[in-house]
């Protein structure tokens, strides 16, 4: 009798209820293959019968149905042709509504009078990388300055600095000193439980200030087959950020990078936005052939998130308070004292002989002082992610 009238639940028999399920899925493999067989010898006959099915059949992911944002730089996603349509699904008999877009008056405004169109106009030499300094949060451990080392590489103009103990080195004050002495960027990695968690990114000497949460560090020498950096610029691949916040957040990660890459060293740095996560990678590309390339991790790889945007440089609530006096014994105080007054008389006696000479010269103007930069005492929001934001899965904000 053939085993295809009876179903594998109904036989009693352990044995030949697994033989006959065995049989069973085995011919739905040979179905389900035959029948791929047969489509891609079609397809390849009719290379249009391909483009039309992969046309009809789109998945449906929470990025191509993510909820439209009136800040969105593109067209409204749900307004697109296609499977991920949400109005055509919800209601077929509802026309399909316009593309909705961002005024463009409005996008160029604020690329124009952004904290970073001094980059982007070319006022600055392209081939001079940014000068950025790297520091952590007090008391930080081994693991963080091995993070901030492989920070240092990847920027090709960034200096690590380690952060003093004690107070007077709030991160506004840091920001403000950094700012004085020519950087262009300051990056504060913070540390909890002996572990990078957080990186700070501070745009000088006018700000922004944006928090990110890190996740997911993976140095380079953990990396399985990893290639080894070199000193050349590298290129910066953007990839998803389609919001005007997005947009700000992209260009904060481009004044980082010179302006001009070392294509001959073919090194790529890739920030991918993927649902508001931000994956770091950075590889080496190879050509194997006029047609295919290769692509070599260099490291490290980590995953950030965005929590808040500040404008300007970190807040310092007790700025210009009176410091408290350092007290000494009476013994020494005296001795420094004596001390400074011998310093004293010296160059007393040494301006003495400078000044005969200076008069007979011409006086030179003196040039401009760069104004220096002081951190404000109250911070601003541009923006702050909270729980209630994420109203449902489908809510991005990058």
């Amino acid at each position: 009798m053939p085993t295809a009238r009876f179903e594998p639940s109904t036989i009693k028999n352990k044995v030949k209820r697994e033989e006959v399920a065995r049989k069973q899925k085995k011919a739905k493999r040979q179905e389900k293959l035959q029948r791929r067989l047969a489509q891609a010898k079609a397809e390849a006959d009719d290379p249009l019968l391909k483009k039309k099915r992969l046309a009809q059949n789109v998945p449906r992911t929470l990025d191509n149905t993510r909820e439209y944002d009136p800040s969105i730089l593109t067209a409204n996603p749900s307004a697109e042709a296609g499977p991920s349509t949400l109005t055509s699904q919800d209601d077929p008999t509802k026309a399909p509504a316009e593309p909705e877009q961002q005024p463009q008056d409005e996008s160029a405004a604020d690329i124009a009078n952004d904290p970073f169109a001094a980059y982007f106009s070319g006022a600055f030499d392209p081939t001079v990388p940014p000068k950025v300094l790297i520091t952590t949060s007090p008391k930080a451990t081994r693991t963080t300055y091995d993070f901030c080392d492989e920070l240092v590489g990847v920027f090709p103009g960034a200096e690590f600095i380690r952060r003093k103990k004690g107070k007077g080195f709030e991160m506004g004050r840091i920001a403000g000193w950094a700012a004085n002495r020519g950087y262009s960027h300051l990056m504060v990695v913070n540390e909890d439980m002996k572990k990078p968690n957080a990186i700070t990114m501070v745009h000088l000497p006018e700000g922004p200030t944006a928090y990110f949460k890190l996740t997911s560090i993976e140095l380079s020498q953990k990396i399985s087959g990893h290639a080894r950096a070199t000193a050349h610029y590298p290129e910066l691949v953007l990839n998803g950020f389609a919001t005007r916040l997005g947009h700000t957040v992209g260009r904060l990660f481009q004044t980082f990078f010179p302006p001009m890459p070392e294509f001959q060293g073919r090194q790529v740095v890739t920030l991918h936005n993927q649902r508001d996560f931000l994956f770091f990678r950075r590889h080496r590309y190879a050509f194997r052939s006029t047609e295919k390339v290769a692509l070599q991790e260099i490291g490290p790889r980590f995953t950030l998130k965005l929590r808040y945007l500040k404008k300007g440089l970190p807040a310092v609530k007790n700025l210009g308070a009176p410091s408290k006096h350092l007290e000494f014994d009476k013994e020494e105080n005296e001795q420094e004292q004596q001390a400074l007054r011998d310093i004293e008389m010296g160059e007393a006696g040494a301006n003495d002989g400078e000044r005969e000479g200076e008069e007979g010269e011409a006086s030179k103007p003196e040039p401009p002082k760069q104004k220096k930069v002081v951190p404000p005492t109250e911070d601003e929001y541009l923006w702050m992610w909270k729980p209630e934001l994420e109203t449902t899965r489908r809510t991005f904000f990058l």
